[in-house]
């Protein structure tokens, strides 16, 4: 697993609510997937090795904003 630091955040600036490591965020990988931090969902169960988190529609907004799409 990478570490943060290698990840470009596309979402939050540290201030507000939450701290600068503790928000619901999107970070692009250096092959251009994606990571998504967010509160864990028990919306069903995934299969193993896989995890479901749940972020607000205006931090997938902001990543999209930030990507230019």
């Amino acid at each position: 697993m990478s570490e943060r630091s290698a990840l470009t955040r596309l979402t939050g600036n540290g201030n507000g609510e939450c701290g600068e490591k503790d928000c619901p965020n999107v970070y692009r990988t250096a092959t251009g997937s994606f990571v998504v931090q967010g509160d864990v969902s028990d919306a069903f169960t995934p299969p193993t090795g896989e995890g479901l988190v749940e972020i607000p529609e205006s931090v997938l907004r902001e990543a999209i904003r930030a990507l230019g799409w």
